[in-house]
């Protein structure tokens, strides 16, 4: 058995919400892991709304999703969260010791008196790409994210895609790949305008590979991939070998394995104590957009309000010999301290 990382609170989540509960709990000598699906922190402020301007965060009148996330990294340096990223949170089950065990489809282990659900509507999950039997290819030689990097060094890499994620992997493995195409079916690209540039840059120099067209077939025996057919714009039907394809066609949202963890739902969502945010579950919480009761708004702000509430009783289960004691950080020493600051 793989040997647990032992941690205060787990959060599975890394978005705006989860990250404010890492300050929360660290004000209250609480060290947070924090589990999620995507390969960046953000969730849906940074996936889906980098760009998107939003309103309603007290004393900040307009900020991006990207800002948002930005200023919450940097409030939280204090007490260094760890991350798993790339990482679905897969299994959770109680030890002989009273602790939660959870365990992540890269086989992580992780364990902790509490577990914080702060996973928006659930976990993101890549789109499939639409192509008979390509089940059989599937996290062997096709893969929807890339976890260890070097696992792809010296392949034929073909990367399918127009988005974020498909051009900074482009770029990040054309120097380990022996080569790297990418496929899209149009000229045009929804990711950042300097990711763009590089990719054409490394095309120019003849150092990847860019064909416009839709990935129609694939070609290979026992899971392992060995070309792609492409049907390109008003050209012939041709192939291209590799080794590998990753393929970026977006992510949608689903509850995942977290629907089996033994919590109480209503629908896709899971009631709480609005006293402390305590599932049904001692020491599981949920905060955020995956949780409901009386009066709930689906507001960042209204998250922010139920990890401080949260962060009260999970103190609780991981300091038992200690007694809680409110402090305010604007006058309190001991946070001073905490969060490095000069009185």
């Amino acid at each position: 058995m793989t040997e647990a990382v032992q941690t205060d609170v787990i959060i599975v989540g890394a978005g705006p919400i989860g990250l404010f509960a890492v300050f929360e709990l660290g004000l209250y000598d609480m060290k947070c892991d924090l589990i999620d699906i995507l390969d960046r922190v953000g969730g849906q402020c940074a996936e889906l709304y980098p760009e998107k301007p939003i309103y309603d965060i007290p004393a900040v009148p307009v900020c991006t999703g990207t800002e948002l996330i930005d200023r919450l990294m940097e409030q939280i340096k204090p007490f260094s969260p760890t991350f798993h990223l790339g990482q679905m949170a897969q299994k959770l089950e109680k030890t002989a010791e009273g602790k939660w065990r959870m365990t992540t489809d890269a086989g992580t282990v992780l364990e902790a008196p509490v577990v914080v659900l702060a996973a928006g509507g659930g976990s993101f999950v890549p789109k499939k790409m639409p192509l008979k039997g390509i089940e059989d290819y599937e996290g062997k030689s096709v893969l929807y994210a890339v976890r260890k990097m070097d696992e792809l060094r010296g392949k034929k890499i073909v990367i399918s895609g127009g988005g974020d994620s498909a051009l900074d992997w482009a770029i990040n493995l054309q120097p380990v790949a022996e080569h790297v195409t990418l496929i899209h079916r149009r000229d045009e690209f929804r990711a950042a305008p300097d990711s763009v540039s590089k990719m054409r840059a490394l095309v120019e120099q003849g150092a990847m590979d860019l064909v416009i067209g839709a990935i129609t077939g694939l070609e290979g025996a026992d899971g392992q991939i060995a070309g792609v057919t492409i049907k390109e714009a008003d050209k012939e039907v041709r192939q291209v070998p590799c080794d590998a394809m990753l393929a970026f066609y977006g992510l949608t949202m689903k509850l995942g394995p977290v629907a089996d963890f033994g919590i109480a739902f209503e629908g896709e969502l899971v009631p709480v104590d609005t006293a402390t945010f305590e599932t049904n579950l001692e020491g599981v919480f949920a905060i955020g957009d995956i949780n409901t009761y009386p009066g709930k708004m689906k507001l960042i702000l209204s998250g922010f309000h139920e990890a401080a509430l949260m962060a009260k009783k999970a103190f609780t289960y991981v300091h038992p010999d200690r007694r809680y004691r409110f402090q305010y950080t604007t006058s309190s020493s001991n946070l001073h301290d905490k969060l490095g600051k000069e009185d």
